[in-house]
């Protein structure tokens, strides 16, 4: 059975056009890692959960602050990434301090067969990136929601 991951694409109006929030993944697997390595804010969940309650826990989470308006959420539907999960994706419109996001960590082997664990960020930083921009640093399986995003915008 796939894994499956439920998120949150925050998005904003600006002089300049149609900005979304996107998170880089913490760790050292990541880190020298831009271009299509940036995320929708999202997580996985389990068999029984809801997705859109695990969507907004997940928001949470990785960004640092809650979304205070549920109710305005568009669904962006799913897609399937390489590694075979299966993501689902939600849009508000909506407005964060990208520089403040503080994300939730993870402990891990660092660095491998070491025998030493230390603890990374899930996301080391977020920002805002104009609708274009963030097609090339988006997962390529993510950007589907960009499309359906402008779509309903």
């Amino acid at each position: 059975m796939a894994k499956r991951s439920a998120g949150i694409l925050l998005h904003r109006a600006r002089a300049g056009g149609r900005e979304v929030l996107l998170v880089h993944p913490g760790g050292p697997f990541w880190a020298k890692r831009d271009d299509g390595a940036w995320s929708i804010p999202k997580g996985e969940y389990g068999e029984g959960e809801e997705p859109l309650a695990a969507a907004l826990r997940e928001f949470e989470e990785e960004v640092g602050s809650a979304l205070d308006h549920a109710g305005d959420l568009v669904e962006l539907g799913e897609v399937r990434q390489r590694n075979r999960k299966l993501v689902t994706v939600w849009a508000a419109e909506g407005d964060v301090d990208a520089s403040a996001v503080r994300s939730n960590t993870f402990t891990m082997e660092w660095p491998p067969r070491s025998g030493k664990t230390q603890e990374f960020p899930e996301i080391d930083r977020a920002e805002w990136f104009p609708l274009v921009r963030a097609r090339a640093k988006l997962i390529e399986a993510q950007a589907a929601f960009l499309d359906r995003l402008e779509e309903r915008i």
